[in-house]
């Protein structure tokens, strides 16, 4: 299995579609609105199903994955407070990343 690093996401990339959040098509990443690391905590566990924590994700495009980690580091407050697609873009850093990504090649 590879190691995680610098182009983790690179060689993640998944088959080429839509992204779910710029709109570009793009090899496309899978990104767990609920980290994978979070998934044992007890805090997390009251609150989500074992459904919800692994089936909640979006097909992205690795500027838009890359960007939402590089904004958001901690995997905790990831899956507190951006859980959703409309959470992740409610966020003002978030959609300005987002914007800025649409308009790329």
């Amino acid at each position: 299995m590879p190691r995680k690093g610098k182009n983790y996401t690179e060689r993640m990339s998944g088959p080429v579609g839509e992204c779910e959040l710029c709109g570009r098509t793009k090899p496309l990443t899978e990104h767990h609105l609920i980290p994978r690391a979070v998934h044992r905590k007890t805090y997390f566990q009251k609150r989500f199903t074992k459904e919800e924590m692994t089936h909640r994700r979006l097909l992205l495009c690795r500027q838009c994955h890359k960007g939402i980690h590089r904004i958001v580091p901690d995997e905790k407050e990831l899956a507190r407070e951006f859980n959703t697609r409309e959470k992740l873009l409610g966020d003002e850093r978030i959609r300005r990343h987002v914007e800025w990504v649409a308009k790329q090649r």
